[in-house]
């Protein structure tokens, strides 16, 4: 957690009563669940700023107060998007703690949006991967394009999960906490002896500074901004884009990518 949120929380805690036990619980709970450790700091800041606000803890603020504190956050005061459906995840989750279920229950319906995802030209694609001085880079992109990878998913490749004979890449613990299989291409598996030979990673396919220790994700994220700074593409652009750029000519192939990994 962050200074702030920590501080939030911290304030929290000594100054409301029973927030310090209640968060003890909700932090077990989240543990217990399997659930993200962001979700802890997401939810918890949130849930902190309303005990805050109300000076008692969030067991004993009843649906009505909060569905009037929430009316006032985006009328009155304009709170952000994110502060309203954290604090609204965040209470319904404390709620169900405490077996306050129809509380729960009451509490506002997020809508979620379904905006289109950003997709780049093939011109665009091949521009952004011969950009890079670095072979490194290079290959980092081609790999996320041409598998359709996450970000996060890329990062944590082991070498071992390159599976060259069958062309796939597995991948543990991916979105969902679930283990899929991606394509590994013929482009890939043709350049990877090149790159394991000059860069000679020792467990992680992508290393950063420390051997044996995966890129960080800033260090990834900065691969696709340098590629497309140097490339002069002025559309917005992340590794999230590739993936899209690769689900979307796969289509045009007409490719069945509802087999796959289609989220």
């Amino acid at each position: 957690m962050s200074k702030k949120e920590l501080f939030i929380i911290q304030r929290a805690k000594e100054l409301v009563p029973g927030f310090r036990e209640g968060f003890s619980l909700f932090k077990q709970q989240i543990v217990l669940d399997q659930m993200s450790p962001s979700l802890l700091v997401n939810y918890g800041r949130y849930v902190a700023h309303t005990a805050l606000h109300f000076g008692k803890s969030p067991e004993n603020i009843s649906v009505e107060e909060m569905n009037l504190y929430l009316y006032r956050l985006s009328i009155e005061e304009e709170y952000s998007e994110t502060f309203f459906k954290f604090t609204v995840y965040g209470m319904r989750y404390w709620y169900r703690l405490y077996g306050l279920e129809d509380e729960a229950l009451k509490m506002p319906v997020i809508r979620k949006k379904s905006p289109l995802p950003d997709v780049l030209s093939k011109k665009d694609v091949k521009r952004l991967i011969k950009a890079p001085r670095s072979f490194k880079h290079r290959f980092i992109l081609a790999l996320v394009y041409s598998s359709g990878l996450r970000l996060n998913e890329a990062r944590m490749l082991k070498i071992t999960d390159l599976r060259i004979e069958r062309r796939q890449i597995f991948v543990r613990n991916g979105k969902g906490r679930k283990d899929r299989y991606f394509i590994l291409s013929e482009y890939i598996a043709k350049a990877l002896p090149k790159y394991l030979s000059q860069y000679n990673p020792k467990e992680y396919l992508f290393e950063g500074s420390q051997p044996g220790k995966p890129m960080g994700n800033r260090s990834m994220q900065h691969v696709i901004n340098e590629a497309r700074r140097i490339a002069g593409i002025t559309e917005k652009c992340s590794m999230h884009t590739l993936r899209h750029s690769f689900a979307t000519y796969l289509l045009e192939e007409e490719v069945d990518i509802y087999q796959r990994d289609s989220s």
